[in-house]
This record gives C-alpha cells, sequence and structure tokens, in this order.
C-alpha cells in the first residue's frame, strides 16, 4: 500500500506540474520588429523573465558594419531595443550571454558592455569564444531580463 499511495502521489504532482506548465504556455509574449522576417522572436516573455534573443551589431540600415567599435555598441543598443519592445530597459537585465569571434576585442567589447548598463546594475554575465557568427558578425549578446509580475 506504501508504494501505491507514493506512485498517486508522484502521479499527481506530476498532473499538477502538467498543468502548471499547460498554464505558463498560455502566458508566453512575442515581441519583434514589425515585418520582421527573422525565423525567431526578438524577445520572449515567460513569466516574470523576458528572454531576449542574441542581438548582433547591425545598424538601423540592416547592415553589419565592418569595425568591431562599431558592432559592439550597436549589439548593446539592438539588446536595449528589444527589451523596449517589451517595456523593459537595460536596468531589468538580470543575465547576459556573450560570444565573441576574437577575445583580442575584449576590452573594447567591455567599454560599450559597461557603457550600457549603471556601474551599480551590471547584470550576471557568461562569455565565449566561437568561430563564426551569423553574418560574419564579431559578436552576439543575448540577456534574461526581469519583466516583474503581471
Amino acid at each position: 500500500m506504501t508504494c501505491s499511495r507514493s506512485i498517486l502521489r508522484a502521479a499527481g504532482l506530476l498532473s499538477l506540474c502538467v498543468v502548471a506548465t499547460a498554464a505558463s504556455a498560455a502566458d508566453l509574449q512575442y515581441f519583434s520588429p514589425a515585418g520582421s522576417k527573422a525565423p525567431y522572436s526578438a524577445a520572449v516573455r515567460a513569466g516574470d523573465t523576458l528572454y531576449v534573443s542574441g542581438q548582433l551589431g547591425v545598424g538601423a540600415d540592416g547592415k553589419l558594419p565592418e569595425d568591431f567599435d562599431t558592432q559592439a555598441s550597436n549589439t548593446m543598443a539592438n539588446v536595449g531595443t528589444a527589451l523596449g519592445r517589451a517595456g523593459l530597459s537595460m536596468d531589468d537585465v538580470a543575465q547576459c550571454t556573450v560570444m565573441i569571434v576574437d577575445m583580442a576585442h575584449w576590452a573594447a567589447f567591455n567599454k560599450a558592455y559597461t557603457a550600457a548598463f549603471k556601474p551599480e546594475k551590471l547584470p550576471a554575465r557568461s562569455a565565449m569564444a566561437v568561430t563564426a557568427l551569423p553574418m560574419g558578425a564579431l559578436l552576439e549578446v543575448d540577456c534574461k531580463a526581469y519583466a516583474g509580475t503581471r
């Protein structure tokens, strides 16, 4: 009997988890620029977290500048734009992941990165060197931000 009670308890908890997951999926919000043809959303809100897709350093013209410094500042501006679509700002960012093609640019990236945030609100961060990025970009940044409760 103890075994079957444990199984029933486990089954009941599993049912609760499935119901909670289903309810959460219905609450997802998707944010992308009007007319975007990208095969992904610029950001997705799930509960109190906003997931910002990896942003590249493309300019307003949709082109990728050749120089690293401009790509770095554009990348951080594009993160801010994606956050803004969801009604958030750089102050709400909790964590960033940085992918960079050449670690020799790390100091230059840190200048653009820290300029995008208030000194007392620097998010947690992970970074990795990669061999290539879309469009031949030199770096990409994705973030998670606290979106609060609705």
